[in-house]
C-alpha cells in the first residue's frame, strides 16, 4: 500500500501503482486465499486512517484472516488496527528498536495475532541477512537468524519472512533463508519475495520448510491463477483446504 493504492515495487523500491486494494482483495477471497496481507509501505508518510477505513471496509467484504503491517509502533496502533477488522498484525520497525514491544504485545492481545515480519538482506561479505527496518530502507545491525529466535522467545506467533534481494524479481524465493529460519524456531514461517512459478513455491515448502507463502506479482498481474496454484499445490500433497 502506499496511501490509498495497491502498489508493487522490486527490491523494495522501483514502485509501480497496480490498482485499488479492496478490488484485488475481493478478487482473491473469491479465488480462494486463505489470507489476505496488507502492508503499508510509507506508513510515515501518510494518516493512519487511511489504512484502518482500507482495513474496516474490507473486512466487510472478505471473510478471511487479514493481516496489516507498516507504522505500527504502539499497543494502541495495534488497538485500533484490530479493532478495524484485522486479525493479525504485522510488526517490525517498532521492534527492532525495542524488541520488549513484541513481549507487551504478545501478553495484551495473544501471540496468535503477532506477526514478526522480517526483511531479509544478503550479507555476502559477513555470511548470512540482515534484518531491514522501515521498509528496507534502513539497517538494524541484526542478524536474522539470532532475530527471529529471539522475537519467539519474546512471545512472536508467527514469522513474515521477505527476501528483499528477491522480492519483486519471480526469480524464486531464498530458499536458503528460509531453511535457515524454519530450522532455527518452531513457530510458523510465512515465505515472501520472489514467486514466478508454481516450482517456486514447491521449493520454498519441500526445500526451505516454509508452512505457507506469500504472493503477489503473480497474482496482481495475472501471471498465475490461484485456483491452478491451489489445485497444484494438493495434487502435489500439500494440506490446502478446498475453497
Amino acid at each position: 500500500m502506499k496511501g490509498p493504492d495497491l502498489i508493487k515495487s522490486v527490491q523494495l523500491e522501483g514502485v509501480r501503482k497496480v490498482g485499488d486494494p479492496r478490488t484485488f482483495a475481493r478478487r482473491y477471497y473469491a479465488e480462494g486465499a486463505d489470507e489476505i496481507v496488507y502492508m503499508d509501505a510509507v506508513a510515515s508518510l501518510y494518516s493512519r486512517e487511511t489504512l484502518t477505513e482500507l482495513v474496516r471496509r474490507t473486512a466487510e467484504e472478505v471473510f478471511v484472516p487479514i493481516t496489516v503491517g507498516g507504522g505500527l509502533r504502539t499497543a494502541e496502533d495495534v488497538r485500533l488496527m484490530l479493532r478495524a477488522g484485522a486479525d493479525k498484525i504485522a510488526i517490525n520497525s517498532a521492534v527492532t528498536q525495542r524488541p520488549e514491544l513484541i513481549r507487551e504485545l504478545a501478553e495484551r492481545f495473544g501471540s496468535q495475532c503477532v506477526v514478526l515480519q522480517v526483511d531479509a538482506k544478503r550479507t555476502p561479505s559477513r555470511g548470512g541477512w540482515e534484518a531491514l527496518r522501515d521498509g528496507g530502507r534502513e539497517h538494524t545491525g541484526l542478524n536474522v537468524v539470532d532475530w527471529v529466535k529471539r522475537a519467539e522467545e519474546l512471545g512472536a506467533g508467527e514469522i513474515l519472512l521477505t527476501s528483499v534481494d528477491r522480492e519483486g524479481t519471480r526469480r524464486g524465493f531464498d530458499v536458503d533463508l528460509i531453511g535457515a529460519v524454519t530450522r532455527a524456531v518452531t513457530i510458523p514461517v510465512i515465505a515472501s519475495g520472489g514467486m514466478g512459478s508454481i516450482e517456486h513455491l514447491f521449493s520454498a515448502v519441500e526445500q526451505g520448510g516454509a508452512d505457507a507463502v506469500a504472493m503477489a506479482h503473480v497474482l496482481h498481474y495475472e501471471a498465475l491463477k490461484l485456483a491452478d496454484i491451489r489445485r497444484q499445490s494438493r495434487e502435489r500433497g500439500f494440506m490446502v483446504r478446498s475453497a
